[in-house]
């Protein structure tokens, strides 16, 4: 039988209540346990001495006897000092995810864009010049076209015509 100290948890909706529990770790989570070890409320500070509560002896037995602790109460057994927790070295951790890599190379690429259309923004004074004498030639071109818009109105009136006659 494979002996295992986990939490098991008590307390009403949203107001979670766990018992350190020692059980068979084939049993169920809330289900049938050998001895209660200790208890643990996590809406307590951190620093509050009620938040975990350890039997110390009985849970040495237990872990002298082969009882596994899970994770999260191998954590509170190393901050007891009553068994040491391996180091865990997790590198990949702080390496952020495909997706966030490809957001990164968006922004990286709209920055580029961004600041080449500045670069062309500051150069674009001197190219503006130029268009300004183009509008000044452009002018008499536009006398031109008002002259020739009396013609152009006749054009839409008998277009309107031709619709008529069709309808």
């Amino acid at each position: 039988m494979a002996v295992a100290i986990r939490l098991s948890r008590g307390g009403a909706k949203k107001r979670p209540y766990y018992r350190i529990i020692v059980s068979d770790s084939r049993s169920s989570r809330d289900g049938k346990y050998l001895e209660q070890v200790g208890t643990y409320n996590p809406l307590l500070a951190k620093d509050d001495p009620a938040r975990i509560k350890l039997n110390e002896d009985r849970v040495r037995y237990w872990v002298g006897v082969g009882a596994q602790p899970s994770d999260r109460v191998a954590r509170f057994l190393d901050a007891a000092g009553i068994k040491e927790r391996p180091a865990r070295s997790n590198p990949n951790k702080a390496v952020p995810g495909d997706k966030a890599k490809e957001r990164a190379e968006e922004r990286a690429t709209k920055l580029a864009e961004a600041e080449e259309a500045a670069k062309v923004a500051a150069e674009a004074p001197a190219v503006e010049e130029a268009p300004a004498e183009e509008v000044a030639v452009e002018a008499p071109a536009a006398e031109e076209a008002a002259t020739e818009a009396p013609a152009a109105e006749e054009a839409p009136a008998a277009d309107a015509a031709e619709e008529k006659a069709e309808g």
